[in-house]
């Protein structure tokens, strides 16, 4: 039994950054072996094997062959004659494919530290196009690393080109697609990600309605990136800037859907936009089956984000109607996310990066006023029922009407 440490844990030492998760490769081994030493088995299609102590995963060296569609379609095959150059075969990036013993002895047989000096993603061997999940993986990867210099090496873009063009990509589940496209928005630079996507024709498949803006003209003085594809992934680099959380970051990538709904005689102007996205937006957010409160809060920024870029010229009564969109008196975080995905779209324009947004604090100190409205008063008034109700709303519209006199 011979134990290497594989993958991300070998990839992130040698380029000098924290490696997080350490996953081991065991060769010459057989389960009953593993559990023998008080390995706990998790794997379902192959032996994967939790450490005793630690916890960590440590898994058989395996073979793997193409048996049917999509990400998992695939047959396995591990026992003691697997050769660990067998194993790292199969991986989808050379950069992935290295191991290293207790000694820190270096096996890299597909030269994933010539393509990491160069800073290329480089897919091991053909077998890479057998699986449509490696489209989101490199691309996720190069928005990772993109900082760092590194690219998609030209032959590996062709294959994931081939991958989007065969029909394999729609063969992926939603939970699968979700798990690689949020954590990719989660990088330092998720807008490459969408960049990779797009050129190897992936975008298109995944998500045609974020595919569909670029080419689409704005005008040019709101807009001076005019292009509005363009502009999607520059709001996405602003998100990744300021730490947005991933509900901010998904809000901001399909803020703009309704736009690629204009016919090209109305450009570049984009008459009610907003609502012309909502039905893009949760026909997205079905497709990948997104959490619930990415769902909300894409659907909310979409309608309203330009309520949010027009706060300060509201009328109390339109503002009211805003934070009761929100219920900004039970769910006072949703209402703070928003305001951040509308800054992250004023920012997201070419030259005015660094102007301030107003807007933000005023919209705070609206839901502040509105809050501020004590039920208690009235209940002892004597109101209850539907008549609390527009006793409530009344004295929240007077809040915010003496808000903004004094604003």
């Amino acid at each position: 039994m011979r134990i290497y440490k594989v993958g991300g844990a070998v990839r992130d030492r040698l380029l000098g950054i924290p490696v997080t998760d350490i996953d081991w490769v065991v060769v010459g081994a057989t389960t009953e072996e593993m559990l023998a030493k008080g390995f706990r088995p998790v794997g379902a299609d192959f032996p994967v094997f939790l450490h005793p102590k630690s916890g960590e995963e440590y898994a058989l060296a395996r073979t793997e062959r193409k048996s049917g569609r999509g990400y998992g379609g695939f047959t396995f095959h591990a026992s003691p004659e697997v050769t660990l150059e067998e194993d790292l075969i199969r991986r989808d990036l050379t950069i992935n494919a290295m191991a290293e013993d207790d000694q820190q002895n270096l096996t890299d047989p597909y030269h994933g530290q010539r393509d990491l000096e160069a800073r290329l993603l480089r897919h091991v061997s053909p077998a890479f196009a057998e699986d449509p999940l490696r489209v989101l993986r490199v691309a996720r990867f190069a928005a990772r690393y993109a900082a760092l210099g590194f690219t998609v090496a030209p032959q590996t873009l062709e294959l994931m080109r081939q991958l989007s063009e065969s029909g394999e990509l729609e063969a992926l589940t939603p939970e699968r697609s979700w798990k690689e496209i949020s954590r990719a928005l989660m990088e330092d630079q998720p807008q490459v990600f969408i960049e990779v996507l797009r050129a190897c024709g992936a975008l298109k498949v995944l998500m045609p309605e974020v595919d569909a803006l670029f080419g689409v003209p704005q005008p040019p003085a709101h807009h001076p990136e005019i292009d509005t594809g363009a502009h999607t992934l520059s709001v996405l680099q602003q998100a990744a800037l300021h730490k947005q959380p991933l509900t901010v970051r998904w809000a901001c990538l399909l803020h703009d859907l309704g736009k690629g709904l204009t016919p090209e005689e109305e450009w570049p102007r984009h008459i009610a936009h907003e609502f012309k996205g909502l039905k893009l937006i949760k026909a997205v957010n079905e497709r990948f089956k997104t959490p619930r409160d990415c769902q909300e809060l894409a659907m909310l920024v979409g309608e309203y984000h330009t309520h949010g870029h027009r706060a300060l010229e509201l009328k109390p009564s339109t503002l009211l109607e805003l934070l009761q969109s929100f219920d900004v008196y039970r769910r006072p975080q949703r209402f703070e996310e928003f305001i951040a995905a509308c800054e992250m779209d004023a920012r997201g324009r070419e030259g005015l990066e660094q102007r301030s947004y107003p807007q933000a604090d005023y919209l705070r100190g609206a839901a502040t006023a509105a809050r501020s409205i004590a039920v208690q008063p009235l209940l002892e008034k004597g109101f209850k029922g539907p008549e609390l109700g527009e006793a409530i709303k009344r004295e929240r519209l007077k809040a915010l009407k003496a808000y903004k006199e004094q604003v």
